[in-house]
């Protein structure tokens, strides 16, 4: 029925009373004339929702600004009628208008409930405003409409579900839910009950909406999980914790790249989670494993089973077969798909691993092998950059061996570092190098061989002579992309590589597809392990430091650091003064008064000089030469501790290895790398930055 008929079929006799001069509805609100300012109606906007369900509990979020407004536009064309599909939350959900539904496009979820809303109530459980159905918010608007107009309120309108609406005036609009439901007379639902809010448009419910992503997209990302399913200690899954990463840099692009954005240099970086652990469990390896295990402690056995164990399953020929499979296929497939939906795309591409997503991604890495012309373009493009560096490797070498004499003779012949380890004795006899330093440098070959013969040993299938490769005998997929930077989060490809017998890797080595690569972790981390000392072994150094977001060190390190200054201070003083009283008492007095002026200062000098190496050894930390890894440049860098963190180390160590997904230091030297390739720098750079 009419809603405006239904409005006043339910209505009181004095209302209908009231109304009857008025006029028949229609005509009042087609006919009428101007009203004044204050009747004067004005069309709700509306806002397209999706509904989110979770642990069987409904919630409505809104879409984006700009998704709203590019949905609107198709629902008002009339695009509705055709199964017309539009593109939100920057291209990773599809609308299908007519059925309204939201669906993934990239990774597998349940679709979602899409509605166009204007009119909201207030829910019982959590206070949260809940839109009601497209058709009966139709009936409240039209109701509302000819209140306005004719200035008449106090109206009543029955739900579908029978449950009472009334609106008393354009502030105050309530819903009864019925206490009971009707008698056998079928009488009306009573108006009992706890009375809720009800909202006429978005604007009057206080919803948070964003404004939406920038369209452009600079760059792509692929972020591959570690163990289990869950990903964080909320046990989110990974497109959750990679939604959460997103937003962080959507943030760190706003506050650290506003000049570029304002200049419309760059738009955003794209994050897309890559699942593999599903796959792996869909193989019935958990039906096998349920059938041995023993029924005790059952929760902590299924979580043993369903996250532990993937460690044990990559380490099983089989299992990491179908994980290395799983992970490659799967994001040569979303890079297929995110090209065919972003045709103009002319970024570069980089891949994330959280724990043992790295370990598989960092295989992966090793065993890519390089086609032969972009080899031979490689050869050609570095011929000149190569040489010289191969020279410079030869002059350091011969400075190591105390034969720096010796290098215009290398220079002359064009002698790099890979000709020197092919030398032998005779062609260095008719260089014209002496019988002694032949033999130095000989020795210095011999000995660098067998470490190359120790990095190799353990590996079954060898394709780069320089890193081992797994243990398990893998069959490792090729990817249809070459990765700029790999990023590692909470990383244990160092423990790995030493439990897999390698001693030391080339600081020559660069992964063949990938010249970037960043190990971060946060310090109180217990997955992660270091990757520099297995480069330089023989130096001790402090990893590089992550500056804080906002451009300083936190205020607990710096007062840890000032408090440590602060005790050593006032130990070289108070040893001096006990040096001056000493010396006071075992000489003459005059010669004590002297002393007491000149030790102090002669004794603060020789106690603070060991206090200002380490300050000096942090700043040649930053410059020390960590092989071609990372290009040359610095491989770990290591967060800083929350101030709650810094109190027990033990108790927020899980923490630590599940902080990385809403980290802005992470996510803020992500962005930084990747728009350094671009060319694009910070708006200040950090304090302590590479």
């Amino acid at each position: 029925c009419h809603p405006f008929s239904l409005c006043r079929s339910i209505m009181s006799a004095p209302e209908q009373q009231q109304a009857q001069p008025s006029g028949p509805p229609a005509a009042a609100s087609a006919e009428a004339p101007e009203p004044d300012a204050a009747n004067k109606y004005e069309a709700v906007v509306p806002h397209w929702f999706y509904c989110k369900v979770t642990d069987s509990r409904e919630r409505w979020i809104p879409f984006s600004t700009q998704d709203s407004e590019r949905l609107e536009e198709a629902h008002a064309s009339g695009k509705d009628k055709a199964d017309v599909i539009v593109a939100t939350s920057g291209g990773r959900y599809d609308v299908h208008l007519q059925k309204r539904q939201r669906v993934a496009v990239y990774w597998e979820e349940e679709v979602s409930q899409v509605r166009r809303c204007t009119w909201f109530y207030k829910g019982d459980k959590d206070n949260k405003y809940i839109p009601y159905s497209e058709t009966f918010s139709e009936q409240l608007e039209e109701a509302y409409m000819i209140a306005v107009t004719l200035d008449e309120w106090k109206k009543k309108l029955e739900s579908p579900s029978r449950e009472i609406i009334i609106l008393h005036n354009p502030k105050l609009m309530v819903h009864y839910h019925p206490v009971a439901t009707s008698d056998d007379w079928g009488s009306a639902p009573m108006e009992q009950g706890r009375p809720r809010t009800v909202k006429r448009g978005v604007e009057n419910i206080a919803a948070e909406i964003p404004n939406g992503e920038p369209l452009q997209i600079d760059h792509l990302v692929f972020v591959v999980h570690g163990i289990g399913p869950a990903c964080d200690i909320r046990f989110r899954s990974i497109v959750q914790c990679v939604n959460d990463f997103r937003n962080v840099s959507l943030n760190m692009l706003q506050a650290h790249f506003k000049k570029a954005q304002e200049q419309q240099q760059i738009g955003r970086v794209e994050f897309l989670p890559v699942n593999w652990h599903s796959s792996l469990h869909s193989t019935g390896v958990d039906v096998d494993l349920e059938r041995i295990t023993l029924p005790s402690i059952n929760r902590l056995r299924h979580f043993i089973n369903d996250t532990i164990l993937d460690v044990f399953f990559y380490n099983s020929s089989t299992y990491c077969q179908t994980i290395v499979d799983t992970v490659a296929s799967e994001m040569n497939r979303l890079y297929q798909l995110f090209l065919r939906r972003n045709p103009g795309f002319k970024g570069g591409v980089s891949i994330a691993g959280h724990s043992l997503g790295s370990l598989i991604l960092f295989d992966l890495l090793t065993n890519q092998k390089v086609a032969p012309e972009d080899e031979e373009r490689g050869r050609e493009g570095s011929r000149t950059t190569s040489s010289t560096r191969g020279a410079e490797q030869v002059k350091e070498i011969l400075k190591t061996l105390e034969l720096s004499e010796y290098s215009d003779v290398f220079e002359k012949e064009k002698m790099d570092r890979q000709a020197l380890f092919l030398c032998t004795e005779k062609n260095l006899k008719e260089m014209g190098i002496p019988l002694g330093p032949r033999m130095k440098l000989l020795h210095y070959i011999s000995s660098k061989r067998e470490t190359q013969a120790l990095v190799i040993r353990g590996s079954r299938r060898v394709t780069n002579p320089t890193l081992p490769l797994s243990q398990v005998s893998a069959n490792y997929p090729q990817l249809i992309y070459k990765p700029t930077i790999f990023f590692a989060f909470g990383s244990p490809i160092g423990m790995f590589l030493t439990v897999r017998g390698v001693k030391r890797i080339n600081p020559s080595y660069s992964l063949p597809t990938c010249k970037g690569f960043f190990n971060i972790f946060h310090p109180f981390d217990p997955v992660a392990y270091r990757i520099e000392p297995m480069i330089v072994p023989d130096v001790e150094f402090e990893p590089m430091l992550l500056p804080h977001h906002k451009g300083r060190k936190r205020m607990h390190l710096e007062l840890k650091e000032g408090l440590t200054r602060m005790s050593v201070d006032l130990k070289n003083n108070l040893l001096g003064s006990l040096r001056v009283a000493w010396q006071s008492f075992t000489r003459a007095p005059l010669p004590a008064v002297e002393a007491a002026d000149a030790e102090p200062s002669a004794e603060k000098q020789t106690e603070t000089k060991p206090e200002e190496a380490p300050e000096a050894a942090k700043e040649e930390a930053s410059t020390i030469n960590v092989g071609m890894l990372n290009g040359g440049h610095r491989i770990d860098y290591v967060l800083q501790e929350k101030p709650i963190e810094s109190f027990n180390e033990y108790l927020f160590a899980l923490q630590g290895h599940l902080c990385y997904w809403e980290s802005e230091d992470t996510v803020l030297l992500v962005l930084k790398e990747i728009y350094q390739t671009q060319g694009i720098t910070l708006d200040q750079p950090l304090p302590g930055s590479q």
